[in-house]
């Protein structure tokens, strides 16, 4: 079984006996094809995405990964182990994946069969 890990910066790496090696060469940060801030919004709205900090999300847009991964939004749900609303809500930009599921959709985007794998299978006991 393959272990992962995502770092700080973004970057994938394989552990194999105690060390790191890169899963893919240094790519390029992908933008995430998002639709222009509509200025009615408030910027202090908890579902919309704090443009004024300065981070820039780094990852595809759900839509582009369920459809690259050819699985309906239901389909992408279950192997997420999320409600079908919740990728509706991403989809839809009604929602902003943060802390874990942007870093798992980070992971699918890089390699998702390999994510797709691993959670299909159950954890083994320690």
């Amino acid at each position: 079984m393959q272990r992962l890990r995502l770092k700080a910066d973004g970057r994938i790496v394989e552990l194999r006996d105690g060390q790191e090696f890169p899963l893919a060469p240094a790519m390029p940060r992908l933008a995430v094809a998002m639709p222009e801030p509509v200025p009615a919004m408030p910027a202090a709205s908890p579902t919309a995405p704090d443009v004024t900090s300065g981070e820039t999300p780094a990852l595809p847009a759900v839509r582009d990964l369920r459809r690259r991964a050819q699985l309906t939004q239901l389909e992408f749900a279950a192997k997420l182990g999320v409600p079908v609303e919740t990728i509706r809500n991403w989809e839809q930009g009604k929602r902003v994946p943060r802390g874990p599921a942007r870093a798992l959709l980070a992971v699918i985007a890089h390699s998702p069969e390999t994510v797709f794998a691993a959670l299909a299978t159950e954890p083994q006991p320690a």
